[in-house]
Formats: structure tokens, C-alpha cells, sequence
């Protein structure tokens, strides 16, 4: 049966009802311009594809251009258009001129139209073309991609703007999105239809996600010789918090080798329901994602599928571990947006990577829902930022102009530029500013439905108890069982008979006197704009001793009163 053939009531036999009701709100308005705002997972490419099909069935239009944010999309919109009976040329080339004959259309990517704007503003002149913005917040990565954007595509006779994350936090506007003025003068995005993750949830289209976070100690050298050491999950300055993350990354330390131990076992619970379930580890760039990919090799006793941004075959790759039932893929964040892996359930955030955006994107990954019950699990460390995106899936976001960036914020353009980077190696000249001495994880908490369990006392037993949790449960018997464990610890908190305090052993005591001494010098940095490594050296030049790595109780306890009467004024 031809495109033409089908009828619109099959069109929509097969939708979900959010996706019905775009479709009718769309046809019953029939704009121009359209952008559908709906959470990963619901399903936008087959209400984008429907609504394609049913515009060339009323010869609306004749043509069909998809614009991606990646090479591997451009082939996934194609192979889902297919089964529409859309036929799209994913490896359209800017120099090739005119789509081959057997094409109703191209997809192609934000950088290629930027490339060449006029070639694609001559395409969509020379038929009555849909244009369908697929992840439409990256035609604003930057002014000049938002302006060959405008200038390639003004003169489409339809335009579908699709995004399923939250928007941009800088403020470059989007091309084709209505601005509308609050009470306040500022200008917010107007969408036409929106989905969110909590009806979403409610509906049963994409799966509920448990966070499963990570603390632990962290020590680390710095160049200038003096030894660090922090703890994630306790508060820290900036600078401490992002080295003590990397230290965690570090595949030479235990914190990750942990993680991925604990993701794994979560795994294996999960294929007891699931046996095809698989899992994906977001690294930050290609060198920790090969070393992540040999410590799962020991962990598991097979390999992982390695995805590379710069590796021609990356598709082919991802292709062929979502129709397998191998247990691991590792990627560098082009695996964070829009690649449809169904069977992906288990995540682990082991990237530096901190933006609501790129967060909201990465978990999107793992709620794609194929049957009732299923749940997802994302491991994380510790951080605060990361935490407080992970209690706030249900909320929703919009793209805000006039919004002055905050003190110490970044602009999401240079968030995105370091984003786009082929991460053959750490970033250059961004190498490590310290040696990772030791890493080592704790269970600290789980994060689900806006709420925290979990005691987060080290050596926590409660771990198992997240671990082993079902692999097939509904949301609300997630949230009953995790309640349940939460009160169950508390009563036993309350039995528990109450122990004589015992002696802090010496490295227990060791590590305190560091981190007390740590948040001293992390003030008196900020106060007086000398380095770390600098504070370190006149207080053992004022106090003797050796570097803090060999530093007794003592003699740490001397540097601290010395920094304390620095503090107050005395030398």
C-alpha cells in the first residue's frame, strides 16, 4: 500500500493519545509553524512522521527535509520514515545538488545547512516543502547557525519544531519559535503543544528512573607536590568539588571500578525480568571511555561496545548493540540525545559534564518504554548539581530571553562548543592538575520521584536493598517499596540500642584534619587570591613538617591554628 493508499484513520490507529491529540490540535489550527514540546521516550518521531504523511496525502506539500542534530539521526529518521513510506536520503551531501529521483526527501544536519544555507533555501523553494526540526533548541548553538537556519528554511510551506529537553539557558532565540512577554518583560518560548515526563509517567509511556548516588574519599596530588584530599556528597568550594568529581571519573581509582561493579550487578537483576535489558556508560572523553571499557571487561568477563564520536562506523555500532542482547555500550555524549536504544536500563553518569540540558538529555536514554513495569536505573555521583537535576524530573522548563546569566554561570554556547569537541584525549590543554592518589565509593542515597532514601552512612547495608530492587515494578510500587525500606530503617534506628562512642581510628582522624584543613584553604584562597598549592607551602614553611600526604595528626592540627591565626590577623 502507497503513502497515497492509506488512509488517515489508519494513520492513527497505532497513536498514543498525547499523539492524537497534537495531531488534531495541529490540523485543527493548520499553522505554518508548529513546535511540539514532548519528554524523551513519548514518541515525537512517529507523531512527526504521521503528520508528514498526512500533509503530503492532502498534497499539502510535496517535500520532506529533516534536520538533525547528528550524522547518526539523519539515518534513524530515515529508517523510521521508511516504514511511513516516506522515502528520505540520509546521506544527502551539500555538493550534491538535486535529491535522486526515488527521494520525497533529505535529512540533514544543523552544521551542513549552516555550511550552505542558499543550497537548502533553493531545495525549499523549488518544492512545497515540510521542514521538521528534530532537537529544534540546536538550530540556536550559535547566532550564525540560528540565522542560516532562518535564512534556509523562510520559505518552507510547513515547519514542525520538535524538542524533547529542556530548553536553552543562554539567549540566543531559536529560529521559528514565538517569544511571548510575561508580566515581567521577559520574553519566554510559546509552544503549541507540550508532554511532559510526569504525565508521561502517569500515561505509562516512558519508564520511571531510580537514582542510585555514589559519595566517597578522594585524594589527589597537585602539580605543585602537595596532597588533597575531599569528600563528595560534603560541601565544597567549586574548585575542590570538580577536582574530587574528576578524581572519582578517574578509571585508576576505586570509585569507578565500584560503580560499574554495582551497575552491572543492578543489570543482571534486571535481565532476571528483562533478558535482553542492556546498560550505557556516558564517559567524558575517548581515552576514559576505552580504559571504562577494559575494567568492565573484568568485571563481566566480555567486552563493551565502545561508540567514538570520530569512528565512521558509530552507527553501525549502535545498530547493532540495540538488535543484540549484549550487556554494555560506552559512549563520549553523542549517545546523550535522541539515539532510540529501547533496551538501554541501566545508566551510568560517569562524565564531568554538568548543564540541565545535557543531564535531562542523557537520562532520556534510558525511558524509552517497550512493556509495563519496566524501570530504569542511573548511577551518579554525588554532586550536588547532579542531584538536584535527578529530584527534579517532573518539572518543566522553558527558554527564557532577557535572562541575565548568573554570577559564575557560563553561556550555553561555550558549554556546547566544548560539548562538540572529539574527545580523542582529555581536552587540551586541560590536562589533569593533579594525580589521583585514591578514589573510593559509598552508597550514599537513591533518588526517586522528587524524594531521597537511604541513610547515606558509609558502609551502608541499604545498598543490596536498592540493588536487588525488581526489575519489572509500576511507578507507584517503586515509590511504595522504597517508603517502605525508608520506614523499616528508621525503626531500626530507633530499636538499635545506643553504643559507647568509639576512638576515630588514626586514618579516619587523618582524613577530617584534611578536610577541615582543605575548607580553611579553599577560604583563604578565595580571600586572598593566592593558589592552593601556594597556601600549602608557606604554611609548611611557617609550621615545618612534611607535605600534608605524610603529615601527622599534629602537625596538620599546627597548620590549621596557623591558617585560623592568619585568619584573625596574627602571622
Amino acid at each position: 500500500m502507497t503513502l497515497l493508499e492509506t488512509s488517515t484513520s489508519e494513520r492513527l490507529s497505532g497513536l498514543r493519545q498525547w499523539q492524537r491529540e497534537a495531531y488534531e490540535e495541529y490540523f485543527r489550527r493548520n499553522p505554518r509553524d508548529f513546535l511540539a514540546v514532548a519528554t524523551p521516550g513519548a514518541g515525537k518521531t512517529t507523531f512527526a512522521l504521521t503528520l508528514a504523511s498526512e500533509l503530503i496525502a492532502r498534497h499539502v506539500v510535496r517535500s520532506v527535509t529533516i534536520v538533525c542534530p547528528t550524522e547518526h539521526l539523519k539515518k534513524q529518521w530515515a529508517e523510521s520514515a521508511a516504514h511511513f513510506g516516506i522515502a528520505i536520503d540520509p546521506d544527502f551531501k551539500n555538493g550534491q545538488g538535486a535529491l535522486g529521483r526515488q527521494y520525497i526527501g533529505a535529512a540533514v544536519t544543523y552544521a551542513q545547512v549552516a555550511a550552505h544555507p542558499m543550497l537548502h533555501r533553493n531545495r525549499t523553494e523549488a518544492r512545497r516543502t515540510l521542514v521538521i526540526f528534530d532537537e529544534v533548541h540546536h538550530a540556536g548553538d550559535a547566532l550564525s547557525w540560528g540565522d542560516a537556519v532562518r535564512e534556509a528554511f523562510d520559505p518552507a510551506a510547513r515547519r514542525l519544531a520538535l524538542t524533547g529537553t529542556p530548553f536553552r539557558s543562554d539567549v540566543n532565540p531559536i529560529p521559528f519559535v514565538d517569544y511571548v512577554q510575561d508580566h515581567n518583560g521577559v520574553r519566554r518560548c510559546s509552544w503549541d503543544y507540550s508532554y511532559g515526563y510526569a504525565p508521561a509517567l502517569a500515561d505509562n509511556v516512558v519508564r520511571p528512573v531510580v537514582f542510585m548516588a555514589y559519595s566517597g574519599e578522594m585524594r589527589w596530588r597537585t602539580r605543585a607536590g602537595d596532597e588533597l584530599a575531599a569528600r563528595l556528597g560534603e560541601p565544597l568550594t567549586q574548585d575542590a568539588l570538580a577536582q574530587a568529581w574528576r578524581a572519582a571519573l578517574d578509571p585508576k581509582g576505586d570509585w569507578i571500578k565500584k560503580v560499574l561493579t554495582a551497575a552491572d550487578r543492578r543489570l543482571t537483576e534486571v535481565r532476571k525480568a528483562t533478558p535482553d535489558a542492556g546498560g550505557l556508560v556516558i564517559a567524558t572523553d575517548h581515552e576514559a571511555a576505552r580504559a571504562y571499557a577494559r575494567i568492565l571487561r573484568q568485571i563481566t568477563g566480555t567486552g563493551a561496545t565502545v561508540v567514538l564520536s570520530d569512528d565512521p562506523t558509530a552507527s553501525r555500532k549502535i545498530k547493532r548493540f540495540a538488535e543484540s542482547d549484549d550487556r554494555w555500550m560506552i559512549a563520549v555524549r553523542m549517545v546523550s540525545e535522541g539515539v532510540d536504544v529501547p533496551r538501554l536500563m541501566v545508566g551510568v553518569y560517569a562524565t564531568s559534564t554538568s548543564t540541565p540540558l545535557f543531564f535531562a538529555q542523557a537520562v532520556g536514554r534510558f525511558v524509552r518504554v517497550r512493556r509495563r513495569g519496566e524501570v530504569a536505573s542511573v548511577f551518579l555521583p554525588s554532586v550536588p548539581t547532579l542531584l538536584e537535576y535527578a529530584g527534579e524530573m517532573e518539572r518543566e522548563r522553558d527558554h527564557v530571553l532577557d535572562r541575565p546569566l548568573k554570577e559564575g554561570e557560563e553561556p550555553e554556547q561555550d558549554l556546547i562548543d566544548e560539548a562538540r569537541k572529539k574527545r580523542d584525549t582529555p581536552d587540551a590543554g586541560d590536562e589533569l592538575p593533579f594525580e589521583t592518589m585514591e578514589s573510593a565509593a559509598e552508597f550514599d542515597r537513591v533518588l526517586y520521584d522528587g524524594s531521597e532514601f537511604g541513610s547515606g552512612a558509609p558502609g551502608s547495608p541499604e545498598e543490596e536493598d536498592f540493588l536487588g530492587l525488581p526489575g519489572l515494578l509500576e511507578p507507584d510500587q517503586v515509590s511504595q517499596l522504597l517508603r517502605k525500606r525508608k520506614a523499616e530503617i528508621h525503626a531500626q534506628q530507633r530499636k538499635a540500642p545506643k553504643e559507647e562512642p568509639k576512638q576515630a581510628a588514626t586514618h579516619e582522624v587523618v582524613a577530617e584534619l584534611r578536610r577541615e584543613l582543605q575548607t580553611l584553604v579553599g577560604a583563604w584562597h578565595h580571600r586572598t587570591g593566592k593558589p592552593h598549592g601556594m597556601i600549602h607551602t608557606e604554611l609548611r614553611n611557617a609550621c615545618g613538617g612534611p607535605p600534608i600526604a605524610q603529615a601527622s595528626p599534629e602537625q596538620i592540627r599546627e597548620r590549621i591554628a596557623r591558617l585560623r591565626s592568619w585568619a584573625t590577623g596574627g602571622r
